[in-house]
């Protein structure tokens, strides 16, 4: 099993929020920063406000399986951020997706689909 591409450590959330830009809808806050290189890292940010462990564990995965999904059809060599807001915790696979797109369209990231 391959490794997920993700954001660990603190300095590299702090540099994506401080260098990079930053859309927000409803659901989700995603902020890029085009790191350069050749791969798309994310990291995924859901605070206690969200709910509780189990909550937001099935918001992170939810939000996970979205960048798979749609990795392929994404700019490389950015560094992507996405904070949930309290709002995803209600929310299904179908609307945390389209939330994700949408922020994507916003920082013209998706590339067209072939």
């Amino acid at each position: 099993m391959r490794r997920f591409p993700s954001i660990k450590k603190n300095s590299d959330f702090q540099i994506v929020y401080k260098k990079g830009r930053s859309y927000a809808n409803k659901l989700l806050v995603m902020y890029v920063y085009e790191a350069g290189g050749d791969q798309i890292r994310i990291g995924i940010s859901v605070s206690k406000k969200v709910g509780n462990s189990v909550v937001r564990h099935r918001v992170t995965r939810l939000l996970r399986e979205s960048f798979r999904l749609h990795r392929e059809q994404t700019d490389s060599g950015l560094d992507i951020v996405v904070v949930a807001r309290a709002a995803a915790k209600d929310s299904d696979y179908k609307k945390i997706e389209s939330a994700y797109r949408h922020l994507c369209g916003l920082h013209n990231i998706l590339r067209e689909s072939k």
